[in-house]
């Protein structure tokens, strides 16, 4: 069940958080003027394009647009939902997230669930402990270690432990190794008298008649989610036997369709090399460490999921799987391709790297180092050339029916395409490799035109099917050029609101219902905003942001491709405001008078209408330009 905090609790914990702290324990920050500078954690860079202002509450980068405030700093960051990213910012300054309003059961529930977790976790990591402790005292574990090349301190640092070869040697690690929590975690496997085996979730373990440790014999290895706490185990075993690999089960705390291992490690090396690398086992992640590659994650015995995808993409902009190159590989790639589709932009990039048959990242980094592996990643197939390559293995694309069995193959794919740019260059593409017009492409596939609406929710307020700006940077200067593109008037206009609020109130009743009278798929975010402000006029741009994300709008997606929202001081900005708006009245008057030629200007009321629409825009075009 999802806890809805209240606004008003939102508000007041912006306007006591200070997120150039926050920022700052995760960032180094100079001051740089008004606001503070660095190295921008969500993209790789050498010059700090990363800016945070105190005055707004907000942080901005204007090399990958990233922008929010402290909330959505932990969550972009630190991988956290709101409700966690909340809570997180509420602990350090000493703030309690009130209960939501819900019937006593509800809220009965709620509290359960939390306790459950939590002592699942206190479970977790302790037999973490106990594990890493067995490891310095197994000379087994640790030469198999050395065998396998790893030193002390990657295995130190990914936290690699030892499970010993005994049915319940965790019963030297808790006083109660009876107790539900131990199954519940998953660190003990519960049978009854029939020899089945207990879900780890189920409500009792009274008909348990047999208990004893998942993994025995193994080498652990500690899943973390992103507040590094241990949230469940791998155990790859020593000697030859199967599973190879054995995963903790689904438990309250742990869904292996959601985690990455190594990721909470990976965090820091993906923003410095810009991309991901999805690897298939834990010891190719620990090994690339090793080797240098910090940047390598592992699905959990599973194909990637979306919501692994989904997580990765909050930490880069690029993602680089890594599979065998046999026939079992590229099968998974072609899953892995299919989750991705849904999910990609115009500014998200998806690769594939094939290493040769007999190598895995594990082996191929012992025997030809990381520069050679590094070599072979910038040589990753972009997924338009794996899209295509899939499309057209063994078809007969010479032939008439190959064509279309090719085509028939990646209709499929193609609809789940929502980013306009690489639709469209995925659909001129195929056409010039199938020898046919990318209009009736189209029309076979029966896609729609290049500006269709995709249906990210990212996107639900209307930045939909709109061409993108080119990025400007600089200012006063800045926001001209970009006011200057010709683009939807509340686009241009919606920036400065967000960033300086206070000036909604320097817009005049005729103004206000310009706005919300203006077509265009921005309407329901002004209406929004409007709704909001008047409610409390005094809302800071940081409480506003998060208010307008409440209501289920993406206020991000507005300023992604704006200028520079934190340099620009407030008369300014009030200048570029009225003149948005003198071009927004100039438009509205043109399209009246559009309307009243249309009808012919046959009536005396229409013709003196027409004149003094004619006069207004007179003065418009007359009035002193800042």
């Amino acid at each position: 069940m999802q806890q809805r905090i209240p606004p008003g609790f939102i508000q007041d914990l912006l306007a006591r958080a200070d997120i150039v702290e926050v920022v700052g324990q995760y960032v180094e920050l100079k001051k740089t003027g008004t606001n503070y500078k660095g190295l921008c954690p969500f993209h790789g860079e050498k010059t700090p394009s990363f800016t945070v202002s105190a005055s707004k509450q907000f942080y901005h980068c204007f090399g990958c647009g990233a922008h929010g405030t402290a909330i959505g700093f932990l969550m972009e960051h630190a991988g956290m939902g709101f409700v966690d990213a909340v809570k997180e910012l509420a602990g350090r300054y000493g703030m309690t997230v009130p209960e939501p309003d819900l019937d006593p059961q509800q809220l009965r529930q709620i509290q359960q669930q939390r306790s459950l977790q939590a002592t699942l976790v206190d479970a977790l990591q302790t037999a973490d402990g106990f594990y890493q402790h067995r490891l310095r005292h197994s000379e087994r574990a640790k030469n198999y270690l050395i065998a396998r090349g790893l030193q002390g301190q990657v295995a130190k640092k990914f936290g690699l432990g030892y499970a010993p070869d005994d049915w319940q040697p965790l019963a030297g690690a808790f006083a109660n190794y009876n107790a539900d929590a131990l199954v519940q975690s998953g660190l003990v496997v519960a049978r009854d008298a029939a020899g089945d085996t207990l879900d780890p979730q189920a409500e009792s373990f009274a008909s348990a008649q047999r208990r004893y440790d998942r993994l025995r014999d193994r080498i652990t290895f500690p899943i973390r989610n992103l507040r590094g706490e241990v949230i469940g185990f791998g155990g790859r075993i020593i000697d030859q036997g199967e599973p190879k690999y054995l995963n903790s089960p689904e438990t309250a705390v742990f869904h292996k369709g959601e985690e990455l291992y190594g990721l909470f490690e990976a965090r820091s090396a993906i923003s410095r090399a810009g991309y991901a690398l999805v690897v298939e086992g834990y010891m190719d992640v620990v090994a690339l460490a090793q080797f240098g590659v910090e940047q390598a994650v592992a699905t959990l015995g599973t194909a990637c999921t979306a919501q692994q995808l989904q997580k990765l993409f909050r930490h880069t902009g690029q993602v680089v799987f890594s599979f065998d190159g046999d026939t079992a590989g590229r099968r998974a790639a072609r899953r892995a391709m299919e989750q991705a589709l849904p999910l990609l932009s115009d500014t998200r990039v998806v690769k594939f790297l094939f290493l040769p048959a007999e190598h895995d990242p594990d082996s191929y980094v012992r025997e030809k180092g990381a520069e050679a592996f590094e070599r072979e990643i910038g040589r990753a197939q972009p997924l338009s050339e794996f899209l295509f390559s899939s499309l057209f293995d063994g078809v007969a694309m010479t032939t008439a029916e190959g064509r279309a069995q090719a085509i028939h193959e990646a209709g499929p794919l193609l609809s789940q395409i929502t980013a306009p740019a690489l639709l469209g260059q995925l659909v001129a593409d195929l056409a010039r490799r199938l020898e046919m017009p990318a209009t009736e492409l189209r029309e076979v596939l029966r896609l729609s035109s290049p500006s269709r609406k995709p249906s990210a929710p990212a996107e639900s307020f209307g930045t939909r099917g709109m061409k993108t700006a080119p990025r400007v940077r600089g200012g006063r200067e800045a926001l001209r050029a970009f006011a200057a593109v010709p683009k939807d008037p509340l686009r241009q206009l919606l920036p400065l609101l967000l960033s300086q609020p206070e000036l909604w109130w320097s817009i005049n009743p005729a103004q206000h219902a310009l706005l919300s009278l203006e077509p265009g798929p921005l309407q329901g975010l002004v209406l929004t905003l409007e709704s909001i402000l008047e409610d409390q006029p005094e809302l800071s741009a940081a409480a506003l942001w998060e208010a307008l994300r409440a209501a289920g709008h993406a206020p991000e997606e507005v300023l992604a491709e704006s200028p520079d929202p934190l340099e620009l001081d407030e008369a300014a900005a009030k200048q570029d405001l009225l003149a948005i708006l003198s071009r927004l009245e100039r438009a509205a008057l043109k399209r009246r008078q559009d309307e009243l030629v249309a009808g012919g200007l046959v009536a005396d009321a229409d013709r003196t209408e027409y004149r003094s629409l004619a006069l207004r825009l007179k003065e418009i075009d007359q009035a002193p330009r800042g």
